[in-house]
This record gives structure tokens, C-alpha cells and sequence, in this order.
């Protein structure tokens, strides 16, 4: 395995892990639900939805380093635009970030 592989798959991992912080990392207690760092800070008016649409645009960044084709690169960064602005409606904004999880889709395009 070269170097370059070692790195992308480090980084492939890092990645994972973000996402899990930022969409599954807590269980919501009596029902199947989990939700994650961008579902919390997505509360915050305002500066929520900006905050973690650009922690999402991390890991495009980081796709974009380890070369991964535009085609995908695009549609990485429609999903985040999509939860991004949908994310901003006020309540329902809420709800369809916890049921999105972008970073987890983003991922796995990885």
C-alpha cells in the first residue's frame, strides 16, 4: 500500500467519524432516532444551518484532496446546498436535518 492510499483511507476514517458526530452520535430516548451534532447546532437561528453547512463542506474539501471525480463532487455539494437551505425553514428546517443526515449521504459517495 503507498502513501497515498494510507492517507486516503486515514482520511476516508476522519470522515466517517465526522459524520457520525455529525448526524448519529445521539439516540433520541422512546423512539428509533438518532441525531447528531448538525441536528443540535441546526437549532441555533441564524448562524445554526450556516455553521454546519460549512463543517459539511469540510468533508467535500477533503474529497476534493483525495480526488475524487467533479461528477461526485457535485452531487456532494447539491446535498449540502439541499440541507443547507431546507435546513434554514424554521422547526421543519429541524426536522428534515435529522432525517437528511448529509454528511453520512456525502460519505458514502466517498
Amino acid at each position: 500500500m503507498d502513501d497515498q492510499q494510507q492517507m486516503d483511507e486515514k482520511t476516508l476514517k476522519q470522515l466517517q467519524r465526522m459524520a457520525y458526530w455529525m448526524d448519529d452520535r445521539f439516540s433520541i430516548p422512546g423512539t428509533g432516532w438518532r441525531v447528531g451534532l448538525d441536528g443540535l447546532i441546526g437549532l441555533i437561528p441564524g448562524i445554526g444551518d450556516v455553521a454546519t453547512g460549512l463543517l459539511s463542506g469540510y468533508i467535500i474539501y477533503q474529497a476534493k484532496t483525495i480526488g475524487i471525480p467533479r461528477r461526485i463532487l457535485a452531487k456532494m455539494v447539491g446535498n449540502t446546498v439541499l440541507d443547507t437551505v431546507f435546513g434554514s425553514v424554521p422547526l421543519v428546517g429541524d426536522l428534515f436535518d435529522v432525517g437528511w443526515k448529509v454528511n453520512k449521504k456525502n460519505v458514502a459517495l466517498l
